[in-house]
């Protein structure tokens, strides 16, 4: 019975201290890895896609596309956090308390960079509709690329500190050996509800409201057909920012709806672990990452164009970064 016990056990050797191993049953275990192995594997080819697009073809290097940029190597780095995920959730953690510890610090600051790449994709969506002639001179491509470098080391530097018990004693939370899990505290827990959910998402609808307004005050200035032959150059211009920014309004509205529900548990007082072991909660925020591309891939045809060009390998030809992927044609060197 002993040997029967210590087969059970993440570490035999540790008849007392150790877990035991996860017990799923084989039609829930087949199920939750064909499920979490798809995502991963999609999640990881869009979202690359999309690096390789804005990264390689110059004329994708807009303000709002680093943004963009910004936003899918968070997700990226999500897809490849699943496959963590799925040997956590059929085996013991066996690579010890500090990885573990490393593991929910590079998750929580992923969350963070998210929420943070949605708070600046509104700021240049809001002054984009809203004040569109200084738009060009107010958001540059090196401002922005401040604010991502801003954004990923802040969104490091806070994770941190909400885990700060965590790094200082890893594993301090562990009920046996084998485990991993990390617990936030009741203060930490409020702060960053309200750092991480509430600030942003009130700056988030703000803007959007301002964006709508304005949207809705062009459209309506176009079907008057009060601007001149040199105005509706502008109106048209406006008319693609606008697509812009409702586009990029669907990708914050998933964002809100997958990201709710860990913030829900929040607000009931509960200790949330900060890990995957919430399918609820882990599969909302995994799939969050995969369906960003694919809103991409709906609503911009530059996307689609810059996929057939990697697909055809045309991205391997001479010059093949100064394409033309905006306007329809050819447009090679």
């Amino acid at each position: 019975m002993e040997t029967l016990a210590g087969a059970e056990l993440c570490f035999p050797h540790l008849l007392n201290t150790s877990c035991r191993k996860p017990m799923l049953p084989p039609s829930d275990a087949i199920l939750l890895n064909i499920l979490l192995s798809s995502v991963s594997l999609l999640t990881v080819v869009l979202n690359l896609l999309v690096i390789i697009s804005i990264s390689h073809y110059r004329q994708l290097h807009t303000p709002t596309n680093i943004l963009l940029l910004s936003l899918a190597i968070s997700d990226l780095l999500t897809g490849l956090h699943l496959p963590g995920v799925i040997l956590n959730k059929e085996t013991c953690w066996l690579i010890g308390d500090i990885m573990c510890t490393v593991a929910h610090l590079d998750l929580f600051t992923i969350i963070s960079v998210s929420v943070g790449n949605m708070v600046l994709i509104s700021v240049d969506r809001y002054v984009a509709i809203c004040d569109p002639l200084c738009y060009p001179t107010k958001v540059t491509p090196g401002r922005v690329k401040i604010c991502v470098f801003l954004c990923w080391g802040c969104a490091f530097l806070y994770s941190s500190l909400i885990l700060m018990d965590h790094l200082t004693h890893p594993g301090r939370y562990n009920s046996c050996v084998g485990e991993c899990v990390a617990v936030i505290g009741y203060t930490a827990e409020a702060v960053d509800f309200v750092f991480s959910f509430i600030v942003p998402i009130t700056v988030i609808i703000v803007l959007y409201m301002r964006v709508f307004v304005v949207a809705v005050s062009q459209a309506r200035a176009m079907r008057s057909h009060i601007a001149a032959v040199t105005l509706r150059v502008s109106v048209t211009a406006k008319k693609s920012e606008r697509k812009a920014a409702r586009t990029l309004g669907i990708v914050i509205a998933v964002f809100l709806i997958c990201f709710s529900p860990y913030y829900c548990l929040s607000l009931e007082g509960q200790n949330t672990f900060v890990s995957a072991s919430s399918v609820l909660v882990g599969c909302l925020f995994y799939v969050n990452s995969c369906l960003n591309p694919v809103i991409y891939a709906f609503f911009y045809p530059w996307f689609r164009k810059a996929i057939k060009h990697i697909v055809t390998l045309q991205i391997l030809q001479p010059h093949s970064c100064e394409a033309n992927i905006l306007w329809k044609g050819r447009g090679e060197c």
